[in-house]
């Protein structure tokens, strides 16, 4: 529990943002353990749990909360939506609420127009000086409540005193400013350009049908609280998991109490209660406004899955719903902030394409191969996309500002086949994804188990043979250099060459033979694809049985290049897990099961991150 008010001792106070982590104006903490740090610093230090479930689909602090004093006519402004901040601001656009705490008598404020205009219109009057014979001029009385969305004109009216709530952001374009000058002496800059684009040229329907709140958004809650002192004393409240609780007084004074703590309260402090505080009592004599941050409607989570050799992208709704996808080509060569800027534009063009707007995403998943530090959004080590300590979560950031989850890409397909696949009700599973690389995963309770350091269950890098063949890791004999499809294949365009009169030679007309093309082969009794299938299970069945004997699953579930592989290998790997496991047919031996999410098992996962 935090007071972030501050005592004014200058002549004039305009403006007062009492709960800001904007780098343009951050908050102080002016009581408890953190008293005399910023706002952001106090949150660095507590972690953004305090913040509750329901902000984790914002990478910054969603609000902010000021107090202004207008003195005189303030500019007549308009801010952008997200969309068009996002692309051209770099940051988000601006929704807002105004409550009026009081106000001289006869005050007005602009809100909207007064009718329709067109955007000559528009422009004209701005350039004539005549804007304000078409804005809509309503008369206000303490208590009221305007709830301006993005893109609508407004202005404050002198002798007015607003409690504003808003959007995290700074961004406003003025058009019409009474030609104030700044303290360079110059007139202060107009944005008509930027106006023109962005503002909303109908009327606004102002709503008089809110009950429950007095004000609610997709990025904001707002509810009034007003004790007289005398029949409406004390009340309570509730700070669940999903949302910090912000409380201004806009007038009088009492007393906060939650747990064991009890804070003395008085008009203008700015009080601040972290998420999971649980019942707190407010006691007293005082009118405050209570912010708290409520569940996005209908959210849309996009996901990314990276092997070694392509990016997968795709949009999920909240029933697992895959609304839309892309892919393209991944080389070894690709630099991170050149791939990075390509996954951010092609997740901006596929939202386009599907008319979604960027402010309906909660957050991006994703899953990379190798090494992840997912706390800090690092690829630590990658040896086949051959990536080292890149900030990859930073880097998306910066062209797509929302809350970025990473995860070893075998994590994701395993929680994607937990969710959608064969592991469906699983409780113990082992998953190995085998594509051009091993990946790997455990399974327990429906989720991928985690070390608390990064770069466990790296199974694809155990040994099997001592001074084997080299690995992309440094080792040699790894299982991935025997059973990957890099390996698989390899191996058998060397066996091509010698025994050109196969049907295996027959079917890869190019030299490059595939892993379908193999089994297929095979299939039609082809003994050298034989030899070469039978040759795999033995590798791969090897590093099965090492990997029962360590962890004695309930199953051992088979993705990537082998999920269509049931007939061909099923009964050859369950055989040579009774011959070789420890204890043999005396114990429990784990199914040999396929992967049924298929390719979108990885992309399932990563939306499942968030």
């Amino acid at each position: 529990m935090n007071n972030t008010a501050k005592i004014f001792s200058g002549t004039r106070l305009a403006e007062s943002w009492e709960l800001s982590c904007h780098p343009d104006g951050a908050s102080v903490v002016a009581s408890g353990p953190f008293a005399g740090q910023t706002f952001p610093d106090y949150i660095a230090q507590r972690g953004r749990d305090i913040l509750g479930r329901n902000c984790r689909r914002f990478s910054d602090f969603p609000i902010l909360i000021k107090l202004i004093d207008a003195h005189d006519n303030l500019s007549i402004q308009v801010h952008p939506d997200n969309g068009y901040a996002l692309r051209h601001e770099r940051q988000y656009g601006k929704t807002e609420m105004w409550y009026i705490v009081d106000c001289e008598p006869g005050a007005f404020l602009y809100y909207g127009f007064s009718r329709p205009v067109s955007q000559e219109e528009f422009a004209q009057r701005i350039a004539d000086n005549t804007l304000t014979e078409v804005l809509n001029r309503v008369e206000v009385r303490a208590g009221d409540v305007f709830f301006i969305e993005a893109g609508t004109i407004h202005a404050i009216g002198k002798g007015i005193i607003i409690a504003e709530i808003q959007q995290n952001s700074n961004v406003t374009y003025r058009v019409f400013d009474y030609g104030r000058r700044g303290t360079d002496g110059n007139p202060r800059p107009l944005h008509i350009e930027e106006a023109l684009r962005v503002t909303k040229l109908s009327p606004v329907e102002r709503d008089y049908s809110r009950t429950a709140h007095i004000a609610q958004c997709d990025y904001f809650t707002v509810d009034k609280l007003h004790l007289d002192g005398k029949m409406m004393r004390r009340i309570q409240g509730q700070v669940d998991e999903n949302s910090f609780v912000s409380i201004l007084i806009l007038n009088g004074e009492g007393t906060l109490t939650c747990g064991t703590e009890t804070l003395t309260f008085r008009k203008g402090d700015s009080l601040f209660l972290e998420a999971k505080s649980g019942t707190y009592e407010v006691e007293g004599d005082c009118e405050a406004l209570v912010t708290s941050i409520g569940e996005k409607a209908s959210p849309i989570r996009i996901a990314v899955d990276m092997s070694s050799i392509a990016v997968n992208i795709g949009l999920f709704d909240v029933n697992q719903n895959c609304l839309a996808e892309s892919h393209f080509p991944l080389s070894s060569q690709s630099e991170p902030p050149a791939l990075v800027t390509e996954i951010a534009r092609q997740i901006t063009g596929l939202l386009e394409q599907n008319d979604i707007p960027l402010d309906h995403c909660i957050g991006i998943g994703v899953g990379v191969p190798g090494v992840i530090d997912c706390a800090h959004g690092v690829i630590v080590y990658s040896n086949n996309i051959r990536w080292q300590n890149v900030p990859f979560a930073k880097l998306l950031q910066e062209h797509l500002p929302l809350p970025v989850y990473m995860q070893n890409d075998a994590n994701c397909m395993a929680l994607g086949e937990s969710i959608s696949g064969t592991a469906h009700g699983k409780q113990h599973a082992i998953f190995l994804n085998i594509g051009n690389g091993v990946g790997s995963a455990i399974l327990h309770h429906g989720t991928f188990l985690e070390s608390t350091v990064p770069g466990a269950t790296a199974f694809g890098h155990m040994v099997i043979r001592v001074g084997g063949r080299a690995c992309s890791c440094g080792r040699q004999g790894c299982l991935e250099t025997y059973i990957s499809q890099k390996a698989f294949c390899h191996d058998a365009a060397e066996v091509m060459r010698e025994h050109p009169n196969t049907i295996l030679h027959q079917m890869c007309t190019d030299g490059t033979p595939t892993p379908d093309m193999i089994f297929t082969a095979a299939a039609a009794n082809d003994t050298v694809a034989q030899g070469l299938v039978g040759r795999y299970i033995r590798y791969l069945g090897e590093g099965i049985v090492n990997i029962i004997n360590i962890f004695r699953p309930d199953c051992i579930i088979l993705g990537g290049m082998l999920a269509n592989q049931d007939d061909a290998l099923r009964i050859a790997l369950e055989e040579t897990i009774q011959q070789d496991c420890f204890g043999g047919n005396q114990v429990s031996l784990p199914q040999i099961v396929f992967a049924t999410a298929g390719a979108h098992a990885g992309l399932i996962g990563a939306a499942n991150l968030i």
